[in-house]
Protein backbone atom coordinates (compact mmCIF):
# COMPACT_ATOMS: atom_id res chain seq x y z
CA UNK A 1 0.00 0.00 0.00
CA UNK A 2 1.58 3.58 -0.87
CA UNK A 3 1.62 6.53 1.14
CA UNK A 4 -0.87 8.05 -0.71
CA UNK A 5 -3.43 5.56 0.06
CA UNK A 6 -4.02 6.38 3.26
CA UNK A 7 -5.75 9.54 4.54
CA UNK A 8 -6.80 10.82 7.79
CA UNK A 9 -9.91 12.32 7.64
CA UNK A 10 -12.79 14.13 9.53
CA UNK A 11 -16.31 13.57 8.85
CA UNK A 12 -18.21 17.26 9.21
CA UNK A 13 -21.50 17.03 10.05
CA UNK A 14 -21.98 20.41 11.11
CA UNK A 15 -19.25 23.02 10.74
CA UNK A 16 -20.06 23.77 14.23
CA UNK A 17 -18.64 21.22 15.89
CA UNK A 18 -16.05 21.76 19.19
CA UNK A 19 -14.95 18.17 20.14
CA UNK A 20 -14.15 14.62 18.37
CA UNK A 21 -16.62 12.63 18.86
CA UNK A 22 -17.98 9.29 17.91
CA UNK A 23 -20.84 8.76 15.36
CA UNK A 24 -23.80 6.36 14.91
CA UNK A 25 -23.74 3.85 12.24
CA UNK A 26 -24.16 5.46 8.65
CA UNK A 27 -27.26 3.45 8.03
CA UNK A 28 -28.67 5.47 10.78
CA UNK A 29 -28.85 8.88 9.00
CA UNK A 30 -31.48 10.38 7.22
CA UNK A 31 -31.46 9.94 3.99
CA UNK A 32 -29.02 12.01 1.56
CA UNK A 33 -29.88 14.88 -0.16
CA UNK A 34 -29.62 14.40 -4.31
CA UNK A 35 -26.50 16.51 -5.62
CA UNK A 36 -26.66 18.79 -8.39
CA UNK A 37 -26.09 17.03 -11.82
CA UNK A 38 -23.74 19.44 -13.04
CA UNK A 39 -21.49 22.59 -11.20
CA UNK A 40 -22.59 25.93 -11.62
CA UNK A 41 -21.36 29.46 -10.48
CA UNK A 42 -23.88 29.22 -7.64
CA UNK A 43 -22.86 25.79 -6.44
CA UNK A 44 -19.01 27.10 -6.74
CA UNK A 45 -19.97 29.78 -4.79
CA UNK A 46 -21.90 27.97 -2.30
CA UNK A 47 -19.58 25.36 -1.43
CA UNK A 48 -16.57 28.61 -1.26
CA UNK A 49 -18.84 30.16 1.41
CA UNK A 50 -19.03 27.08 3.08
CA UNK A 51 -15.60 26.70 3.15
CA UNK A 52 -14.17 29.97 4.27
CA UNK A 53 -16.89 30.43 7.16
CA UNK A 54 -14.97 31.43 10.57
CA UNK A 55 -16.79 27.86 12.33
CA UNK A 56 -14.57 25.56 8.68
CA UNK A 57 -11.59 27.58 9.24
CA UNK A 58 -11.31 26.54 13.40
CA UNK A 59 -12.48 23.27 12.73
CA UNK A 60 -9.51 22.94 10.04
CA UNK A 61 -6.77 24.52 12.98
CA UNK A 62 -8.51 21.54 14.92
CA UNK A 63 -7.25 19.00 12.15
CA UNK A 64 -3.96 20.56 11.37
CA UNK A 65 -3.09 20.52 14.69
CA UNK A 66 -4.50 17.01 15.51
CA UNK A 67 -1.08 15.45 15.55
CA UNK A 68 0.80 18.20 17.26
CA UNK A 69 2.17 19.52 14.08
CA UNK A 70 1.43 23.08 14.32
CA UNK A 71 -0.72 24.68 17.46
CA UNK A 72 -4.44 24.94 16.97
CA UNK A 73 -3.79 29.17 16.87
CA UNK A 74 -0.97 29.06 14.75
CA UNK A 75 -2.55 26.99 11.88
CA UNK A 76 -4.50 30.08 10.16
CA UNK A 77 -5.43 27.49 7.56
CA UNK A 78 -6.62 28.89 4.43
CA UNK A 79 -8.49 28.46 1.65
CA UNK A 80 -6.99 28.51 -1.97
CA UNK A 81 -8.32 28.40 -5.32
CA UNK A 82 -11.88 27.49 -6.25
CA UNK A 83 -13.52 24.54 -5.56
CA UNK A 84 -13.73 21.58 -7.87
CA UNK A 85 -16.23 19.31 -8.83
CA UNK A 86 -15.17 15.70 -7.54
CA UNK A 87 -17.11 12.26 -9.17
CA UNK A 88 -17.37 8.34 -8.32
CA UNK A 89 -18.30 5.39 -9.80
CA UNK A 90 -21.92 5.93 -10.50
CA UNK A 91 -24.12 2.84 -8.72
CA UNK A 92 -26.32 3.07 -12.04
CA UNK A 93 -23.36 2.70 -14.32
CA UNK A 94 -22.82 -0.36 -12.48
CA UNK A 95 -26.37 -1.80 -12.65
CA UNK A 96 -26.25 -1.27 -16.66
CA UNK A 97 -28.85 1.29 -16.62
CA UNK A 98 -29.38 2.58 -20.21
CA UNK A 99 -27.42 6.05 -20.82
CA UNK A 100 -25.88 5.91 -17.22
CA UNK A 101 -22.87 7.99 -16.99
CA UNK A 102 -19.35 5.96 -15.70
CA UNK A 103 -19.37 8.84 -13.02
CA UNK A 104 -21.65 10.93 -10.87
CA UNK A 105 -20.88 14.39 -9.04
CA UNK A 106 -20.64 13.31 -5.02
CA UNK A 107 -19.01 16.93 -3.55
CA UNK A 108 -17.12 19.98 -4.50
CA UNK A 109 -13.56 19.69 -3.16
CA UNK A 110 -11.66 22.97 -1.90
CA UNK A 111 -8.02 23.10 -1.04
CA UNK A 112 -6.89 24.09 2.42
CA UNK A 113 -3.83 24.70 3.11
CA UNK A 114 -2.44 25.44 6.77
CA UNK A 115 0.59 27.96 8.07
CA UNK A 116 2.96 24.98 7.80
CA UNK A 117 2.24 23.51 4.76
CA UNK A 118 -0.28 20.98 5.70
CA UNK A 119 -3.03 20.72 3.00
CA UNK A 120 -6.32 19.15 3.02
CA UNK A 121 -9.30 18.82 1.10
CA UNK A 122 -13.08 19.99 2.28
CA UNK A 123 -15.68 18.20 1.17
CA UNK A 124 -19.22 20.28 0.62
CA UNK A 125 -22.36 19.07 -0.38
CA UNK A 126 -25.95 19.92 -0.79
CA UNK A 127 -27.61 19.23 2.60
CA UNK A 128 -31.02 20.06 4.12
CA UNK A 129 -29.45 22.70 5.84
CA UNK A 130 -27.56 23.88 2.66
CA UNK A 131 -24.29 23.51 1.08
CA UNK A 132 -22.23 22.65 4.03
CA UNK A 133 -18.55 20.72 4.62
CA UNK A 134 -19.15 17.43 5.48
CA UNK A 135 -15.62 15.87 5.46
CA UNK A 136 -11.84 16.70 6.20
CA UNK A 137 -9.37 14.81 4.10
CA UNK A 138 -5.40 15.18 4.01
CA UNK A 139 -3.65 15.74 1.19
CA UNK A 140 -4.28 16.82 -2.47
CA UNK A 141 -5.81 14.11 -4.15
CA UNK A 142 -8.95 15.83 -5.33
CA UNK A 143 -6.87 18.17 -6.61
CA UNK A 144 -3.67 16.04 -8.10
CA UNK A 145 -6.06 13.85 -10.06
CA UNK A 146 -8.12 16.28 -11.52
CA UNK A 147 -4.42 17.67 -12.79
CA UNK A 148 -3.29 14.36 -14.27
CA UNK A 149 -6.58 13.75 -15.71
CA UNK A 150 -6.80 17.00 -17.68
CA UNK A 151 -3.70 16.35 -18.78
CA UNK A 152 -4.05 12.57 -20.08
CA UNK A 153 -7.17 12.96 -21.57
CA UNK A 154 -8.30 16.36 -21.95
CA UNK A 155 -12.49 17.02 -21.54
CA UNK A 156 -12.45 13.73 -19.76
CA UNK A 157 -14.50 12.88 -16.51
CA UNK A 158 -11.86 12.33 -13.89
CA UNK A 159 -13.73 9.92 -11.23
CA UNK A 160 -12.65 7.64 -8.17
CA UNK A 161 -13.76 4.29 -7.85
CA UNK A 162 -13.97 4.33 -3.83
CA UNK A 163 -14.39 0.19 -3.09
CA UNK A 164 -10.37 -0.06 -4.38
CA UNK A 165 -9.38 4.02 -3.53
CA UNK A 166 -8.48 3.84 -7.85
CA UNK A 167 -8.64 7.13 -9.60
CA UNK A 168 -9.20 6.82 -13.05
CA UNK A 169 -10.44 9.72 -16.48
CA UNK A 170 -12.85 8.35 -19.10
CA UNK A 171 -13.62 10.10 -22.53
CA UNK A 172 -15.86 8.72 -24.94
CA UNK A 173 -15.30 4.97 -25.17
CA UNK A 174 -11.95 5.02 -22.88
CA UNK A 175 -11.27 4.45 -19.27
CA UNK A 176 -7.31 5.15 -18.37
CA UNK A 177 -5.82 4.60 -14.88
CA UNK A 178 -4.13 7.88 -13.03
CA UNK A 179 -2.85 5.66 -9.97
CA UNK A 180 -1.48 2.30 -9.30
CA UNK A 181 -4.45 0.99 -7.92
CA UNK A 182 -6.49 2.21 -11.21
CA UNK A 183 -3.51 0.13 -13.41
CA UNK A 184 -4.10 -2.74 -11.10
CA UNK A 185 -7.56 -3.26 -12.05
CA UNK A 186 -7.61 -2.08 -15.53
CA UNK A 187 -3.91 -2.04 -16.68
CA UNK A 188 -1.75 0.52 -17.79
CA UNK A 189 -2.64 1.22 -20.76
CA UNK A 190 -6.65 1.58 -19.50
CA UNK A 191 -9.81 -0.16 -20.76
CA UNK A 192 -12.76 0.55 -23.00
CA UNK A 193 -15.61 1.46 -21.25
CA UNK A 194 -17.57 -1.67 -22.01
CA UNK A 195 -15.16 -3.67 -20.07
CA UNK A 196 -15.02 -1.16 -17.33
CA UNK A 197 -18.81 -1.97 -17.00
CA UNK A 198 -18.25 -5.42 -17.17
CA UNK A 199 -15.39 -5.39 -14.33
CA UNK A 200 -17.48 -3.35 -11.97
CA UNK A 201 -20.55 -4.82 -12.48
CA UNK A 202 -19.18 -8.26 -11.75
CA UNK A 203 -17.51 -6.92 -8.39
CA UNK A 204 -20.46 -4.81 -7.02
CA UNK A 205 -23.73 -5.65 -9.03
CA UNK A 206 -24.52 -7.57 -6.05
CA UNK A 207 -24.40 -4.95 -3.00
CA UNK A 208 -25.81 -1.79 -4.98
CA UNK A 209 -28.32 0.24 -2.49
CA UNK A 210 -31.07 -1.74 -1.83
CA UNK A 211 -29.15 -4.89 -2.77
CA UNK A 212 -29.27 -7.35 0.62
CA UNK A 213 -25.65 -6.35 1.28
CA UNK A 214 -26.66 -2.69 1.83
CA UNK A 215 -29.91 -3.95 3.77
CA UNK A 216 -27.36 -5.72 6.21
CA UNK A 217 -25.40 -2.58 6.92
CA UNK A 218 -22.60 -2.86 4.84
CA UNK A 219 -23.27 -0.68 1.75
CA UNK A 220 -22.22 2.73 3.74
CA UNK A 221 -18.35 0.87 4.00
CA UNK A 222 -17.29 1.80 7.59
CA UNK A 223 -16.48 -1.11 9.92
CA UNK A 224 -15.62 0.65 13.56
CA UNK A 225 -12.44 -0.13 14.61
CA UNK A 226 -9.60 0.93 17.64
CA UNK A 227 -8.55 4.57 17.83
CA UNK A 228 -5.83 5.28 15.61
CA UNK A 229 -2.65 6.07 17.53
CA UNK A 230 -2.48 10.14 17.93
CA UNK A 231 -6.15 10.63 17.24
CA UNK A 232 -8.94 11.32 19.58
CA UNK A 233 -12.36 10.49 19.58
CA UNK A 234 -13.26 7.16 17.93
CA UNK A 235 -11.82 6.17 14.44
CA UNK A 236 -13.39 4.05 11.93
CA UNK A 237 -11.93 2.65 8.97
CA UNK A 238 -13.59 2.83 5.76
CA UNK A 239 -13.79 -0.12 3.97
CA UNK A 240 -13.87 -1.81 0.29
CA UNK A 241 -17.88 -0.55 0.14
CA UNK A 242 -15.86 3.32 -0.17
CA UNK A 243 -19.64 5.67 -1.52
CA UNK A 244 -21.84 3.27 -3.93
CA UNK A 245 -24.36 4.59 -1.13
CA UNK A 246 -22.46 7.54 -0.39
CA UNK A 247 -24.79 10.49 1.74
CA UNK A 248 -24.30 13.15 4.01
CA UNK A 249 -25.28 11.80 7.54
CA UNK A 250 -26.81 14.92 9.00
CA UNK A 251 -28.66 15.01 12.43
CA UNK A 252 -25.97 16.21 14.91
CA UNK A 253 -22.79 18.65 15.53
CA UNK A 254 -20.37 15.88 15.23
CA UNK A 255 -16.89 15.73 14.12
CA UNK A 256 -14.83 12.38 13.52
CA UNK A 257 -11.27 11.43 12.91
CA UNK A 258 -11.05 8.30 10.74
CA UNK A 259 -7.92 6.66 8.79
CA UNK A 260 -9.26 5.68 5.95
CA UNK A 261 -7.86 2.61 3.90
CA UNK A 262 -8.44 0.18 1.58
CA UNK A 263 -9.51 -3.51 1.95
CA UNK A 264 -8.83 -6.47 0.03
CA UNK A 265 -12.40 -7.40 0.33
CA UNK A 266 -15.39 -7.37 -2.00
CA UNK A 267 -17.48 -4.33 -2.07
Amino acid sequence: MSAMSKRVSAAVLAATAVALVGVAAPQAAAAPVPQPQSVTAETKAAAAQAAAAPDTLATLSRFFAREGKVAPDAARPRIEGEAIPVSYLSPDFVAGKAGADVARLEYLASRAVSSDGQQAALWTTRTEAGWQVVNIATGDDEFRYAQLGAAKLPGGTVFREPQIDAWYVAEGARVLPLDEDAERAVGAGGTSLAAYRSRVTRAYGDKLPGSAYAKGGKAGGFDTASPAEGSAGTAVTAGAAGALALGVAGSAALLRLRLRRRTTDAL
